[in-house]
């Protein structure tokens, strides 16, 4: 297997938040979104919801084969402000990920950086 070294990170503003309640739905979407993309989990996900105000949400992470997936979901706005870091060393496809977070979270913006970190970080 060739080493890919992928890093997509998204800003989304969000329709549709998860609440404190929620914790089991996040965990069981990071690993649908990890069979969507094709990879492996290793760890977690371990998925929390702090209740801090001006800082109220809900975050995940998940170790897949040598990578991560974060999550941050804040959800006191309007629209809800999601930022995800999916870092593999295996080739996806960004769009499998943006369809996921539409279906579960209504997504209302995006906007995303996807790099290749193989040798120096180049924008694809």
């Amino acid at each position: 297997m060739t080493q890919e070294h992928k890093h997509l990170i998204v800003r989304a503003n969000i329709g549709k938040c998860p609440n404190e309640d929620d914790l089991n739905k996040i965990s069981d979407w990071v690993r649908l979104l990890i069979k969507k993309i094709d990879m492996k989990l290793l760890a977690g996900p371990y998925t929390t919801y702090v209740n801090e105000k001006g800082n109220k949400g809900m975050t995940s992470v998940a170790i897949i084969e040598t990578s991560h997936i974060a999550l941050h979901i804040w959800d006191e706005t309007n629209p809800g402000l999601m930022q995800l870091d999916v870092y593999s060393c295996s080739n996806f496809n960004p769009q499998d990920v943006f369809e996921e977070i539409n279906n579960k979270f209504e997504t209302i913006k995006i906007e995303y950086k996807f790099l290749d970190r193989q040798n120096e970080l180049i924008e694809v």
